[in-house]
């Protein structure tokens, strides 16, 4: 006779005092906002039981010290502090794997998103009407207080790329407000990038069609205080996760980015050749170093610029980082030569072997750097 435990129904959360809708809020230097809407919240969500997250990337302006604050005097409110991480997409689900709720949502800490149709959310989900319910800029109700004519351009651009490489079927993938069961979150966690700023968008691609959706307009208020966290770098964020969703996360945009960095190096190292043979007069053995020195210097700076741009090295850590770079490089040519005379040894077609040495070289910089230079912390 089998004597284990087996589980029994699901306890309804209000009645055990565990929250109904856990709030994921992630914040970087947002202060000022943060008081503001947990007390939105408190007001909007008076008849159901809520929590707040509020994960904030290490806020140079104190954000999780305010929210600290908020926390002592609110058992509601918590604050996931992540040091040596960034970005919205990992902040997100870092939250929403944290929090207690059957139901969570995801909204911005800049007070443009609509706390006002919360309620709605939740009920859709509540009710099995929906897995994913999804605030939408492209329906008939939506308005816009805080409109910007470039940024909803450049979104209706994006959302329409997705809607047809990724056969998306919702009409805003690129919203970043939204609810969504937890347990159906649970199930596509491990399978969604922790890099950019399009979480919605993932879940959405990731679910292949497999989530119940529905979308409701809202007011998208103007932001109040702070700046926005948008730059020109999110079009390379979400065409990675674009170019990710195609290749079944085959390729990534990082990769592509260090053999474009990588591709440019060598335009670098050859002009400094030219330069240290023509203009100073150097041997070719001096030139040809001095040459390979400037190249990876060069693609040390554009790796850490754009490449590596979430965890960009700072301070002190740069020089160690270069050190670093400089001798995964340097191995990386042996990999390069070696393997480039073992493809010419077998079949002596010339940028045959240069190619496969080429990708050796490639391949081993960027595993390499990956675990050194650039290393997650």
């Amino acid at each position: 006779m089998n004597d284990a435990i087996k589980p029994g129904p699901e306890i309804p959360s209000q009645a055990v005092g565990l929250p109904l809708l856990s709030v994921v809020v992630p914040t970087f230097n947002e202060r000022d906002n943060v008081t503001v809407l947990y007390r939105r919240l408190e007001t909007t969500l008076a008849g159901i039981p809520w929590e707040v997250v509020f994960v904030d990337d290490n806020s140079p302006d104190g954000t999780w010290e305010v929210v600290r604050g908020l926390a002592r005097r609110d058992s509601r409110v918590r604050c996931l502090r992540r040091v040596g991480r960034r970005g919205l997409s990992g902040a997100c689900i870092e939250g929403i794997l944290a929090s207690s709720a059957p139901y969570a949502v995801v909204m911005d800490a800049d007070l443009q998103h609509d706390e006002t149709q919360l309620p709605k959310m939740v009920e859709l989900l509540r009710s099995g009407k929906a897995d994913l319910v999804v605030g939408s800029r492209y329906i008939e109700g939506y308005r816009a207080e805080g409109f910007d004519k470039q940024r909803a351009g450049a979104s209706a651009f994006a959302t329409e790329i997705a809607r047809r490489l990724l056969r998306v079927d919702i009409a805003d993938p690129m919203s970043g407000f939204f609810a969504i069961r937890r347990d159906r979150f649970e199930e596509l966690a491990p399978h969604l990038s922790t890099q950019g700023f399009k979480i919605l968008l993932d879940v959405v691609a990731t679910a292949q069609g497999k989530l119940r959706a529905v979308e409701i307009p809202y007011t998208f208020g103007s932001r109040q205080h702070g700046e926005s966290k948008l730059d020109s770098m999110v079009a390379l964020d979400f065409l990675g996760l674009v170019l990710a969703k195609l290749t079944h996360d085959v390729i990534s945009l990082r990769f592509v980015l260090f053999g474009l960095v990588g591709s440019l190096g060598l335009l670098v190292h050859l002009a400094a050749l030219y330069v240290a043979l023509e203009v100073f007069g150097a041997p070719f053995p001096e030139a040809q170093a001095t040459g390979a020195i400037v190249a990876m210097t060069s693609n040390f700076v554009l790796n850490n610029f754009l490449t590596y741009r979430d965890q960009r090295l700072k301070g002190f850590a740069i020089l160690r980082g270069l050190l670093l770079f400089y001798l995964v490089c340097s191995v990386g040519l042996l990999a390069n030569v070696g393997v480039a005379f073992s493809v010419y040894d077998q079949e002596p077609i010339w940028w045959l072997a240069g190619a496969a040495g080429a990708l050796m070289g490639v391949v081993w910089n960027y595993a390499m750097s990956g675990l050194f230079v650039w290393r997650k912390r």
